[in-house]
């Protein structure tokens, strides 16, 4: 997942910037106004700037000089309320978020700015390239901050943004926030390890008889993988799908209302149809083709699955009878790993310490993509962003070619529930690759946080298979900020199209699928011994067990998304729809009482964007065959990747950088066998 601090603005980065009336607005002890302050002498800078003497440099370069300038004063701050330990850093930074973002959509509409841009265009300027794609894309920018309406409307519009705003850093806090736990008897928790019960234990969270289990991934997952009670993995997954409360529905109800409001008033018919505009898919109608197309697909996968896996709990708990729950697919999936494979997801796990991991991560991606990562160890008195944990790892990366300095990356890899900190996993862009106009390089950062099992004095942590895949998926994220070489921020790293954006960390979890591959790095954190064959066979073998009802938990999320943002007037039972949804699109009966909406992150930063990951899955799926054609280890392979895909950013259209790559036009064969389909279902789906 990606993650950026100014993720609230609208579509404007390169434009967010404000006059003397918004710095009105602005507090003077705010922990941003002088950040502000000194993009706003940027701008009247900008603005000053004679009719007839405006060039690209001068106004939309300086634009984007201005943004990623900002950006820099300001990331770190608001990065802080997802991973400080400190309460008063977080609050700061929630702060700097919300003033910042206010400061920045005011200006979205501002008159001398846009009179600035438009004597710009009135010198009919001869672009090309990068810049032709800047100059276009702040004209659909302008129309889509309202420029065509009234000013009243506009202002209208501001105000509207402002609440879109708050709206969204609420949601997301109080999902941060939250303290669900699921009070359990140790009676209750058969079939989890002694290791997990001494590690609540010692993380506080166990009283007087009763484990306080939390909703975090280290404490939830395990107990939807190995509990042997269903009672309790019911009850663990009814707590983890309420996350949030009724207090988030309501606040995602307001937004939703809001969102539809600024998409009305722009002219769009639905939020869908404003967000996906500006995304490869272009239209709300194109993603539900994609999904119509998909689901018939899929659906005759996931028959073949929910089979299987009822008859697995049906043979276990001899009753014939016995219906196949959600909670029931991790327990069950590790059952028939066991049963149908030879493969025991525990015994895996001894074979991936995280060290062990990180190492072979490292050295798989140094190796492809002719790179030399150099840690940290001590502070310079110079360094870009303060340590603000003593887990944190700081990395600097080199070319191993000429040694020339290509940026550098943070690591927060464990759980901190005590501090709020986020409990998910993502990457942010810190800093962009940025060539500045008076020729300034700037080399980019970026920054991962995951929430692996924390290592203890007797035992590493532990990763799972899964886990192994999520770190591999988010340094993939790294890697396309770090070999970023745009010169315009806007488009340097991660600044595509969002439902390309996943791509290039989908398909790097294709390495922990190799055998090969993983023989190089995993192996038994006592022994040394590398991982066995056998296990490794069954593992691979077992790669598409479920996938049929995977696929279709994605669909799940992505349609409910969708429609939440399709809604007239965004007038909608976010609740009922989630409930109904999940017996419409997926094998499972409809489960009442639950509110998964009130949890699901993605819905502020992604919204109406969930589908990006199946899209996105498709040009992942596709790039990834030269690689399987060149050698997973091929430097080849990995630089042709570097240059073509990783170094691009979003300096040119989505669709013809894939086509540049691929030497042809894209088709879904590979995905489709991706997702378990047979070779008759993928041929007939593919093109």
């Amino acid at each position: 997942m990606i993650q950026t601090p100014w993720k609230w603005v609208v579509a404007m980065t390169a434009l967010s910037v404000a006059g003397s009336s918004v710095m009105a607005e602005i507090p003077a002890d705010s922990p941003v106004r002088s950040a502000l302050e000194k993009a706003e002498a940027k701008v009247a800078e900008i603005v000053a700037v004679p009719a007839g003497q405006r060039t690209f440099e001068n106004t939309l370069l300086a634009m984007d000089d201005m943004s990623v300038t900002l950006e820099n004063d300001t990331n770190y701050m608001m990065f802080m309320q997802y991973v400080s330990p400190d309460r008063a850093a977080r609050e700061k930074g929630e702060r700097a978020e919300r003033d910042t973002v206010n400061w920045a959509t005011e200006l979205q509409t501002r008159e001398d700015l846009y009179q600035a841009f438009e004597e710009y265009v009135a010198t009919n300027p001869k672009l090309d390239g990068p810049q032709k794609r800047l100059f276009e894309r702040t004209q659909r920018d302008y129309r889509r901050a309202g420029m065509a309406l009234p000013k009243e409307k506009r202002d209208e519009l501001v105000a509207l943004r402002k609440q879109i705003s708050d709206l969204g850093i609420e949601f997301e806090k109080n999902i941060r926030s939250d303290e669900t736990r699921t009070m359990l008897l140790e009676s209750e928790l058969s079939g989890m390890s002694d290791d997990y019960l001494a590690q609540q234990r010692a993380d506080g969270h166990y009283v007087d008889g009763v484990y306080m289990i939390g909703m975090d991934y280290p404490s939830f997952n395990p107990i939807m993988d190995f509990c042997d009670n269903e009672d309790t993995r019911e009850k663990v997954w009814l707590d983890y799908k309420r996350r949030g409360g009724q207090r988030n529905v309501d606040v995602l109800e307001k937004l939703l209302k809001a969102r539809s409001q600024e998409a009305e008033m722009l002219g769009y018919a639905t939020t869908a149809d404003y967000e996906i505009e500006v995304r490869m898919a272009r239209t709300a109608q194109n993603v539900r083709d994609f999904y119509a197309k998909l689901r018939p697909l899929v659906r005759t996968k996931a028959e073949l699955d929910f089979a299987e896996f009822q008859n697995a709990k049906r043979d276990e708990t001899g009753r014939a009878d016995a219906v196949f729950r959600p909670w029931d697919m991790s327990y069950y999936k590790n059952r028939l790993l066991q049963t149908q494979y030879a493969v025991d997801s525990r015994e895996a796990q001894q074979y991936f310490p995280f060290d062990s991991v990180t190492k072979g991560l490292f050295d798989i991606t140094q190796s492809l993509y002719g790179l030399e990562y150099r840690e940290v160890t001590q502070s310079k008195g110079d360094d870009p962003l303060p340590l603000w944990h003593p887990d944190v790892k700081h990395y600097e990366v080199y070319d191993k070619a000429d040694g020339h300095f290509v940026g550098e990356f943070y690591m927060d890899m464990f759980p901190r529930p005590e501090d709020d900190k986020y409990s998910h996993a993502a990457q942010w862009g810190m800093r962009q690759h940025k060539k500045f106009a008076d020729g300034q390089l700037q080399t980019p950062i970026a920054v991962l946080v995951c929430n692996f099992t924390k290592p203890t004095p007797d035992k590493p942590s532990l990763l799972t298979h899964d886990e192994v895949e999520t770190y591999f998926h988010e340094f993939g994220h790294c890697l396309h900020t770090l070999l970023s070489e745009v010169d315009i921020g806007r488009f340097s790293g991660t600044g595509v199209a969002g439902d390309f954006v996943e791509a290039p960390s989908q398909m790097f979890e294709n390495w922990v699928w190799d055998a090969d591959v993983l023989r190089t790095f995993a192996r038994h954190y006592k022994t040394g011994q590398p991982i066995p064959t056998e296990l490794v066979d069954g593992m691979l073998k077992a790669r598409h067990l479920g996938s049929g009802i995977d696929a279709e938990h994605q669909f799940y999320y992505g349609i409910s998304d969708l429609t939440y943002h399709s809604a007239p007037h965004g007038e909608i039972d976010t609740t009922q729809v989630g409930i109904d949804l999940l017996g419409q699109v997926e094998m499972y009966e409809s489960v009442p009482g639950t509110r998964f909406q009130a949890g699901f992150g993605h819905l502020v930063g992604y919204q109406a964007g969930y589908y990006g990951y199946m899209w996105s899955l498709v040009y992942a799926c596709d790039m990834f065959q030269r690689f399987k054609e060149l050698g997973m280890m091929s430097p080849e392979a990995g630089m042709y990747y570097r240059e073509h895909i990783l170094s691009q950013g979003g300096q040119m259209e989505e669709a013809d950088m894939i086509h540049a790559y691929l030497g042809r036009e894209p088709d879904m064969r590979a995905f489709l066998r991706h997702l378990g389909l047979s070779d008759s279902h993928a041929n007939a789906g593919g093109n």
